[in-house]
C-alpha cells in the first residue's frame, strides 16, 4: 500500500498505516516512533502522556519508542540511548523481510553521524516491529537495547499479567538487586521499575475492566522491562500528567542482562508482535492461558 506522510501543527512528519479491516498506526520520523495504534473500532491501544512533550530534542512520553537502553552505570549513554531523538528516515533499500500479505509496513533507517561515533565508545489487529541493527564499522561493538510499550489500560490496579512467574529480575527500584518471582501472575500497588530476565517469547497483559488482553510475542530480546511510576514519581515527571500512571503500563521487548554483540558488517535483529483478544477472564474462562500456552 503506498505510504501515507503527513506534517501535522507540531511539524513533525509522520507516516500514516492503515489496514483493509480499519486498524491504523502512526510513526513518527521523529525517534522512529510509534505513536498510535488503533483497532478496527478505532480504539486507542498506546498509551501517550497527556503531557507528552512533542518538540524535539525531548523524547516522546507514550507510544513505542526506540531505546538503547542503558540502566544505571551498565552504559555510558544516557538512559534511553539516542536513538529515541534522532530523525529517522525511510529506507528504500531494506534487508528482505517475510511477506505481509498486503499489510501496511514501513522500513525506517537510521544512519549514524560523527557526533553518534563519539558518543559510541565501540565506534491487522497486531503490531509487528522488527529492529535491525547493522554494524557498518570494521571493528566489533555491543549494545542493550529495547521497544518501550507504552500500552493504553482501563485501571493499573486492575491489570495482571502473566507469563513471568518464577523468573529472575533486577529490581531498579532496589539498587538492581536481583529476586525471583513469586507470584501466580503480576498485579500492581504501587511503583514498578524491573527487568525480567530470560523470559518466554510470549506474555499476556490482561485488563480485566476492558476484558481484553495484549498479548507480546518477541524474538532476539530474551528479557522483559516492566514500568509504572505511580503516583509520587508521576507527579515529579514534567512530560506526565499526575494521574496518567492509571491509565499505563510499559512492558517493554529488551535485552538488557547480555549485551547484544556484532561483529564487523554483521547485524542483528529483533521482532515484537503486539495483538490483542478478547478476554473473558473475569467470567473464569481462562484465555490468557490459551494465549500463552497455544490451548484451543
Amino acid at each position: 500500500m503506498p505510504l501515507n506522510m503527513v506534517h501535522d501543527a507540531d511539524g513533525l512528519p509522520r507516516i500514516l498505516l492503515t489496514d483493509p479491516t480499519g486498524s491504523s498506526a502512526e510513526v513518527l520520523l521523529y525517534g522512529g516512533q510509534v505513536v498510535s495504534w488503533k483497532n478496527e473500532r478505532r480504539e486507542e491501544l498506546l498509551f501517550m502522556s497527556s503531557k507528552a512533550i512533542w518538540k524535539p530534542p525531548k523524547a516522546i512520553g507514550g507510544g513505542i519508542p526506540v531505546c538503547f537502553q542503558q540502566l544505571g552505570n551498565l552504559g555510558s549513554l544516557e538512559r534511553h540511548g539516542f536513538a529515541r531523538n534522532k530523525l529517522w528516515s525511510l529506507d528504500n533499500d531494506p534487508s528482505p523481510l517475510p511477506p505481509t500479505n498486503n499489510q501496511s509496513s514501513v522500513d525506517l533507517i537510521l544512519k549514524s553521524t560523527e557526533e553518534d561515533l563519539k558518543t559510541w565508545p565501540k565506534s491487522a489487529s497486531k503490531l509487528t516491529l522488527i529492529s535491525r541493527v547493522r554494524n557498518t564499522d570494521n571493528r566489533p561493538f555491543s549494545f542493550t537495547f529495547a521497544l518501550r510499550n507504552y500500552l493504553s489500560v482501563s485501571d493499573i490496579s486492575e491489570v495482571r499479567v502473566e507469563g513471568l512467574e518464577t523468573l529472575d529480575y533486577l529490581d531498579n527500584l532496589m539498587h538492581k538487586e536481583r529476586f525471583t518471582e513469586q507470584a501466580d501472575a503480576i498485579t500492581f500497588d504501587g511503583e514498578v521499575d524491573r527487568v525480567y530476565l530470560s523470559t518466554p517469547s510470549k506474555i499476556a497483559i490482561i485488563d480485566h475492566e476492558k476484558k481484553r488482553t495484549f498479548v507480546l510475542r518477541k524474538d532476539g530480546m530474551p528479557d522483559a522491562v516492566m514500568w509504572n511510576p505511580w503516583d509520587r514519581k508521576a507527579k515529579a515527571l514534567p512530560d506526565m500528567g499526575d494521574e496518567d500512571y492509571k491509565s499505563m503500563l510499559c512492558v517493554d521487548s529488551a535485552s538488557i542482562e547480555t549485551p547484544i554483540a556484532l561483529k564487523p558488517f554483521e547485524e542483528w535483529k529483533g521482532y515484537q508482535e503486539l495483538s490483542t483478544v478478547s478476554s473473558s477472564y473475569c467470567s473464569g474462562q481462562l484465555d490468557p492461558r490459551r494465549v500463552l500456552y497455544g490451548f484451543h
